[in-house]
């Protein structure tokens, strides 16, 4: 069979199938962006230590390395950059007070443009993921010939942040009787911009991923309250 199938792949593996559920969860029915943002959460949580898993394997051969690059980054591109458009079109169909398809006879101007420019941003926000982590393969590649070892730091905002930012703007969501549809859009830019824009982000440690991982967990913890404790 083609491809590597060792236990250094697992993470990444889970990771993809939980984005393509969230993904089909999101657009399920009337849309259900909720439930999708818990696949997001697992999604976030595989991609925190697939690398740290996959290097405890010292014997991996160059294209079992090279393998799981382009495998960790075309997952990362669906859990990271699709999964999270998805919550956004979803959040259209089930919470947004406009309309999700651009129409023209209501009278109101939003229910034209605002669905013609969340979808920009969507499709815009997909791109910049996309271009982000062909980029960083480029530039690991080029790295790890020069000087070998493990990155230190990133250039621009890792796409895995979507995991932390988005869930904290869906439990707002849940949190407050207003409809941040349109701000749920309005991070997606900014998040998108960060993902191109050229600075020195630090790499998190494992202190810094527990730390990340346990950010995470208190946004689960919650949204767990709001759905099913408190019903909301």
């Amino acid at each position: 069979m083609l491809g590597f199938y060792d236990y250094t792949m697992l993470l990444t593996y889970m990771s993809l199938l939980s984005a393509g559920l969230g993904i089909f969860t999101s657009l399920s029915g009337h849309g259900h962006p909720y439930i999708g943002t818990f696949f997001l959460l697992f999604c976030g949580l595989c991609d925190a230590f697939d690398g740290k898993v996959a290097r405890t394997k010292k014997d991996r051969t160059e294209e079992q390395c090279k393998f799981g690059i382009q495998i960790d980054s075309l997952s990362d591109l669906v859990a990271f950059g699709v999964l999270p458009a998805c919550i956004g079109l979803s959040m259209l169909w089930k919470v947004s007070v406009f309309s999700s398809v651009p129409k023209m006879h209501t009278g109101n101007a939003l229910d034209f443009i605002a669905p013609v420019l969340c979808f920009m941003v969507m499709m815009l926000y997909v791109l910049a993921a996309m271009i982000r982590l062909a980029y960083f393969n480029v530039q690991e590649e080029i790295r790890q010939k020069e000087e070998g070892g493990v990155r230190k730091y990133y250039q621009g905002l890792p796409v895995t942040s979507a995991s932390l930012i988005f869930p904290l703007v869906m439990l707002l969501q849940f949190l407050t009787p207003k409809d941040l549809t349109l701000a749920y859009f309005g991070v997606m830019v900014i998040v998108g911009f960060l993902f191109l824009y050229k600075f020195k982000v630090k790499k998190p440690g494992l202190k810094g991923l527990l730390g990340l991982v346990l950010i995470g967990a208190i946004e689960f913890a919650i949204m767990i309250i709001c759905k099913f404790v408190w019903n909301h």
